[in-house]
């Protein structure tokens, strides 16, 4: 088993981005800029900014971080986004979710202009994405697509299940892997709540994607051997043992499934920082579109 360590894979594409970040500043006499908007004090929203903060600073791009209410109205977080949108100096916006939920997301998303949409979920950047078109890619499908090509995992003619139709994760990662090409060329089933006998579709995967936000949802009875699993879940579950007395689990059940994989993904530490890498990918991607 090989676990599949998307902190090192991150590691290595941020040297790649900040030499295309630094020629960037060369010819344009500026660095890219990724803004973020956060709305309440969500602290795992606020961790994760936090490093997309972080990020940026090593990669040498600028960041800035609109920290707003939890009670904001929806008119005032949408005119924050219009702010965004107009102005010059910022190449991508990102609107950290959850939100609150008082406030309409989707509208708040379609708010966002799509060439500035970094996170991908702009319709128009999904529609594009569908049709094949160049367009930004959700982070989290995208991290997922870049980490299998880092550790040399084929896909063609594989057969991937992923479990969670959400449209931030499930659906478009199944548009990516079953695209023509390199990274694509799966045969996709994509599973849900009213999915039949789930353990023995998932069983017929050489890919198996959790992404339903249920902690130690997948167990070793669903997982063949020598499958890759890729586990997006990350939730704090209690556990007295540790000084916090809480700590973060994956969708799968680590400990059971691990020794029946051929890789895997850990929580924290696999999913997460790919993630990040595919915001600073757009967001240079934005900049080099916008200088064009």
């Amino acid at each position: 088993m090989v676990l599949l360590d998307g902190k090192a894979a991150a590691e290595a594409m941020k040297k790649d981005i900040a030499g295309e970040v630094a020629r960037w500043i060369g010819e344009c006499g500026r660095k890219p800029h990724l803004a973020a908007i956060v709305v309440g004090q969500d602290p795992a929203s606020l961790t994760y900014v936090r490093n997309k903060e972080n990020d940026c600073r090593q990669v040498g791009m600028d960041s800035s971080v609109y920290r707003l209410s939890a009670n904001i109205s929806q008119e005032g977080l949408i005119e924050c986004v219009r702010t965004l949108n107009e102005d010059p100096a910022v190449d991508g916006l990102i609107v950290q979710l959850p939100l609150p939920g008082h406030l309409n997301e989707q509208e708040i998303i379609e708010t966002i202009d799509p060439s500035k949409d970094v996170d991908g979920f702009h319709p128009v950047n999904v529609g594009r994405m569908v049709l094949g078109l160049p367009s930004f890619v959700s982070a989290t499908p995208a991290g997922i697509s870049d980490l299998l090509d880092y550790y040399r995992i084929p896909t063609r003619g594989k057969e991937c299940v992923i479990i969670g139709r959400s449209n931030i994760v499930g659906k478009p990662l199944a548009n990516l892997l079953s695209r023509k090409g390199p990274g694509g060329d799966c045969t996709v089933t994509l599973c849900h709540s009213q999915t039949a006998d789930l353990a023995k579709v998932c069983r017929r995967a050489d890919i198996l994607v959790a992404a339903l936000g249920r902690p130690l949802f997948l167990k070793a009875n669903m997982v063949k051997e020598g499958a890759v699993v890729i586990d997006v879940g990350i939730t704090r579950i209690e556990d007295k043992s540790t000084k916090s007395g809480f700590r973060l689990a994956g969708d799968v059940d680590f400990e059971a499934v691990a020794p029946r994989c051929s890789y895997i993904t850990p929580v924290p530490g696999g999913v997460g920082p790919m993630t990040r890498i595919s915001l600073l990918k757009n967001t240079l991607q934005a900049a080099l579109k916008r200088n064009q």
